[in-house]
């Protein structure tokens, strides 16, 4: 497994992004890079993937920034290149959720060690966990027992959690999500939205898997390449994406009557029929 996926973020305002977009573009090309990179005023969000020798020497040239010299890296490995293509874009946001006044580097929820949720969760604490991810995310595997808001998009977050407050009181809320980017965002507005003993797991689901071996996990967990899922291993998985759709098929949907390659799946299937008739 000699290529790395490297996935990092950080919340931090950016003066010239156009400047930090320009010198990640040449790093990628010098280095035979492919992922996304997002960058906003706020900060940067990416996933890049590419032979280990060249994810180290990306990841050098851009932590040499003192602004970006503590930025959490999570890493998998794999034996080819899940991405397709270089992708660098300046964006409004770095993970949209259409509320600008949230600025995650002036504050958010405390960062709880994924070897301390599992020490409370065997411990069967009174902990609320809640899933920030979209339902097709959630669909593919979740804490046990976690809190699903039944997203479609992360900027539904905002409304969803207006009926929360009488469900959770003051009990301790642990967010998660993949790799801790959306929670540390909604982590921000639960806060700001009254909401009072709020965390999120340091890391994200990637983290915990690597440190826990994914204890109170029920699944895989989805990830934003080819390689689709995760086990708890982190090894990659046999779910597929549909062409037409793209929501994530396991072997049963695969082998339905109303799956077929390139064309639809399960999913999508009635649509492809309405539109025929």
């Amino acid at each position: 497994m000699n290529i790395a996926n490297i996935t990092g973020y950080k919340f931090t305002p950016i003066t010239d992004t156009k400047l930090l977009q320009e010198k990640i573009i040449n790093l990628s090309e010098e280095n035979n890079l492919k992922g996304t990179v997002l960058i906003s005023d706020k900060g940067i969000n990416f996933s890049v993937a590419g032979l280990i020798e060249n994810t180290s020497n990306f990841l050098k040239v851009i932590k040499k920034d003192e602004q970006f010299s503590d930025i959490d890296i999570k890493t998998t490995f794999n034996e080819y290149q899940p991405f397709r293509k270089m992708l660098v874009r300046i964006k409004k946001e770095i993970i949209s959720m259409g509320v600008d006044e949230i600025n995650p580097y002036e504050f958010t929820g405390e960062k709880i060690k994924p070897f301390e949720l599992n020490k409370k969760l065997d411990a069967g604490e009174d902990v609320i966990l809640l899933d920030t991810r979209n339902e097709y995310e959630v669909r593919l595997g979740t804490f046990e027992n976690a809190i699903d808001l039944n997203l479609d998009s992360f900027r539904d977050f905002p409304t969803k959690i207006n009926g929360l407050r009488e469900q959770i009181g003051d009990k301790e809320i642990v967010m998660f999500c993949t790799g801790g980017v959306r929670c540390e965002k909604a982590s921000a507005l639960m806060l700001k939205s009254g909401f009072k003993n709020v965390k999120q797991i340091d890391g994200g689901v990637i983290n915990y898997f690597k440190e826990t071996g994914g204890a109170h996990w029920k699944g895989d967990c989805f990830v934003f390449d080819d390689r689709v899922a995760l086990d708890k291993e982190l090894n990659e998985t046999d779910y597929v994406l549909c062409f037409r759709c793209r929501e994530p098929l396991n072997k049963d949907e695969i082998a339905s009557e109303n799956y077929k390659i390139d064309e639809y799946c399960p999913y999508c299937y009635g649509d492809v029929v309405t539109k025929k008739s």
